[in-house]
Formats: structure tokens, C-alpha cells, sequence
């Protein structure tokens, strides 16, 4: 495979910033990732299609470890997950964060150790609990009042589970309404505010079952600064002295989350991860200090941070259609397999692959083949004037919360997820087929 080097002027004006680190320009126009070309894959493995640099992922998580040398570092796994995934964040040193069942059965059957787990969920089902006590996890989040005679219950009278408490800091942050996890009023966690956390500390220790090892909180998603995690810090130790003045327990462990924001287009902020890792440190250290606390372990949860930048989606054009002044590009895949733009109104930066035009661009919207009016990928995509039927677009930063929230809307089918690292391709997630959907249908 020949790269071509571009001169200076001509990489500024082709930004790649947001693409994986091992992207490189082809002679026809192309990228290759991973030593990959995105064409070739594309017709290989057919579109749409996703791409997963594992260099990318595995450079990330080592990148956390080095962060964060002296805390846990948990994988969230909702992101994406697949049994390669799980293998990558293992053999890199991090931990798992999983919301079920089904993620921590995959997890652990694809040799992930248990012990390395955390279990999420503000509505973890009777089977999450029993899944969790069987495979004997880590830690188990309780983000309800009425899970902690669950669980307790689940691991039997001569058990023994771990646990943390999961409390409402009372922060705003996250970069859309739907993702801000911190604030009063929502589904998750406990208000320090009503004393729903402090009673939930206290039945948790009259549990001789469940050993609580610490609180935790997540204050949203998409954050590029780091004040807002300094003032959810603050108030985790101040609870923490609470809980010590009232029942004499220093607890070990504090798990801040994730949330940490990543860029998806060219020039937009992302979360400063070295300034992030060093200000927590100091002030969790100066905190505790004034609290005369001993330094709890520090936790941290990325997911998008560790994945998204990891991946590119490949989609084919189906039509190019002119209407009311704009200019409508619809590719093979939509909302089925990238719901985010229209739950969180994301922008996206689509590129044409495979073939250079000496075409003017200009601004098009890359809509999706489903049968909805919000099913749009990309508004206000710079594209080339001659973009026709039959032309490969891929998408960077499209390994987070695209897949794992995939659904089967049309019956189009969940695309695959193809692997690249040192010039080899390889299917990790297959494609989802009509034999899928035929097979899952047993009324007839």
C-alpha cells in the first residue's frame, strides 16, 4: 500500500485531528487506518460497516493507566463491548464497568476477571444481581434503597460482597440535558441533599454481607473542564467526613466516573486528561487533608474517551436529491445504526474516501435510509459538488454509542465491526442479516 505524503498547507486544509492516530492518506483520495484502506474494507466486508483501530484503543488505555498510575482505571463498557474489546482492556490493566447482565456475562466468559468488574444500573433486574453474586464481582454499585436487601439476599447468609453507594453530588454538567447525571431530580443515585445517601450508608453497614468500600458518583457526559469534577470531588469527601463522624468508618474507595469529554469534529474541545488526572489528585489529597481523612483509592469510569476516537463508521451513497435549497445525501445505514444525532442533536464531520474529486465542495446533509424526518447523520457536511450514488463516505469518532445502542428499526440490520491493526482486517462483531430477524420471529 503506497501513503502519499501531503505538503503542509494541503494537511491543514484535510484535518484529521479527530481520526485515529494511525490514519494516513492514499494516492486515490483514500485513508487507510491501521495499515487498512477504509475502500477495502468497504468492499470486503460490505457497508455500512464499522471500523475499530485496535492501536488506537489499546494507546488510550495505556495513556489512562499512565494518567492515572495510582487509581483504578474501569472501562465503561456501554460504550462498546465486544469479547476482543474486553480482551484489549484486560491485557492493558483496566478495570470493567458494566450495566447488566448480558455485559458482564460477556465480559467474563471472554476472560475478563470478575473481580476486576464494577455493576452499574439505577434498575439493576433480579438476574443482574444474581449474575453479579454468582460470578462473584468486584463491586456492586446500589443506587436504590431496595437493592440492598437484594443483593444481600443474593449472596446468601455466609456471603460477601463489596459494595459502593452511589450519591448525587448535586453538579451540573455534560455537554446535553439527557446525559447530565449529577443534578437533583433525576433517576440516579442517592440525594446527599434529603438523606437518602447517609440512610443508604447506614443500612449498608447493618448488613453483615456487604462490605462498603466507598462512595461513588458520575456527574454527565461529554465534560471538557475539569471544575465541575473538582466540585463533585468536594462534596464526595465532605460526605465521606459525614459518614466517618457518624459511624466511625474511613471508607477506602471513591469512584468519580467518567463522562470525559472527546472532540468529534475538528476544533471543538475535549477534556485536558493530564490536567484532569494531576488537579484531582491535589485536590483530593488537599481535601482530605482539611477533612483529616486518609486518601481514598481514586476510580475513574472512561468509556467514549477510551473507543470513540477509535472508531470510523463506512457508509455507501444510495441517492443525492436537491430540495427546498439544500442538497440531501442518503447513505445506507441512519439512525438504525447511530441514534446520537437524533437523541442528542450531534454533529458529525463525513468525508468522501476512495476516489478525489477536483469538485468544489459545499454544504450538504447526510441523511440515513430510515423512514423517519430526524433520521439525519450529518447537518452541514462539506462535501464535494460532484458526490454521487455509488460513493464511500466514513465518518471519524464513531467507535462510542453507536453500535451498543444499535436497533433493528426497518429490519436493515446492526452493521459489523471490523478490527484493523498492522495492515490486517479481521470481524469482531459480525452483520446482522434477515435470517437474524427470521430466526427471533417463532409466531407463525
Amino acid at each position: 500500500m503506497t501513503v502519499e505524503v501531503f505538503p503542509e498547507a494541503a494537511a491543514a486544509a484535510d484535518d484529521l485531528r479527530v481520526w485515529p492516530a494511525s490514519t494516513a492518506r492514499l494516492p486515490n483520495g483514500g485513508l487507510a487506518v491501521g495499515g487498512v484502506s477504509l475502500a477495502e474494507v468497504a468492499q470486503r466486508f460490505d457497508t455500512p460497516v464499522y471500523v475499530l483501530d485496535e492501536g488506537e484503543v489499546r494507546g488510550r488505555c495505556r495513556t489512562y493507566r499512565a494518567a492515572f498510575p495510582e487509581a483504578d482505571v474501569l472501562y465503561a463498557a456501554k460504550a462498546f463491548l465486544s469479547r476482543a474489546m474486553a480482551r484489549w482492556v484486560r491485557e492493558e490493566g483496566l478495570g470493567l464497568d458494566v450495566c447488566s447482565a448480558g455485559e458482564l456475562e460477556l465480559a467474563v466468559t471472554s476472560g475478563f476477571p470478575p473481580e476486576r468488574v464494577v455493576l452499574h444500573g439505577n434498575a439493576k433486574s433480579p438476574r443482574d444481581i444474581a449474575s453479579a453474586a454468582r460470578l462473584g464481582v468486584g463491586r456492586i454499585v446500589i443506587d436504590s434503597p431496595s437493592e440492598i436487601a437484594r443483593i444481600a439476599a443474593a449472596v446468601g447468609p455466609g456471603g460477601h460482597q463489596r459494595v459502593l453507594v452511589r450519591v448525587v453530588p448535586g453538579v451540573e454538567a455534560g455537554g446535553h440535558e439527557k446525559v447530565r447525571t449529577g443534578t437533583e431530580g433525576q433517576k440516579f443515585g442517592l440525594s446527599a441533599t434529603d438523606g437518602s445517601a447517609q440512610r443508604a450508608v447506614a443500612r449498608v453497614l447493618g448488613q453483615p454481607q456487604l462490605e462498603l468500600t466507598g462512595l461513588h458518583c458520575h456527574i454527565g457526559s461529554q465534560i471538557t473542564g475539569v471544575d465541575a469534577y473538582l466540585a463533585a470531588l468536594g462534596r464526595m469527601v465532605e460526605l465521606m467526613a459525614a459518614v466517618r463522624d457518624a459511624h466511625g468508618v474511613a471508607l477506602p474507595e471513591l469512584d468519580l466516573g467518567g463522562g470525559h469529554g472527546i472532540a468529534y469534529r475538528p476544533g471543538e474541545p475535549a477534556l485536558d486528561l493530564t490536567s484532569l488526572a494531576r488537579e484531582l489528585r491535589t485536590a483530593l489529597a488537599d481535601r482530605c487533608a482539611a477533612a483529616g481523612l486518609p486518601v481514598p483509592r481514586l476510580a475513574v469510569e472512561p468509556g467514549r474517551a477510551i473507543v470513540g476516537p477509535a472508531g470510523v463508521a463506512v457508509y455507501r451513497v444510495l441517492a443525492v436529491k436537491h430540495s427546498g435549497g439544500k442538497v440531501f445525501v442518503a447513505v445506507d445505514g441512519g439512525m438504525s445504526d447511530n441514534p446520537r444525532p437524533a437523541l442528542y442533536g450531534v454533529r458529525y464531520a463525513p468525508r468522501l474516501i476512495g476516489r478525489r474529486s477536483p469538485a468544489a465542495s459545499r454544504t450538504a446533509t447526510v441523511v440515513g435510509r430510515h423512514c423517519e424526518a430526524g433520521d439525519v447523520l450529518a447537518v452541514d457536511a462539506e462535501l464535494p459538488e460532484d458526490v454521487r450514488p455509488g460513493d464511500l463516505l466514513a465518518v471519524p469518532v464513531a467507535g462510542a454509542y453507536q453500535l451498543s445502542m444499535a436497533s433493528g428499526y426497518n429490519m436493515v440490520g446492526r452493521p459489523p465491526v471490523v478490527a484493523v491493526h498492522g495492515g490486517t482486517a479481521r470481524v469482531l462483531v459480525r452483520r446482522e442479516t434477515l435470517e437474524d430477524f427470521r430466526g427471533r420471529d417463532i409466531g407463525a
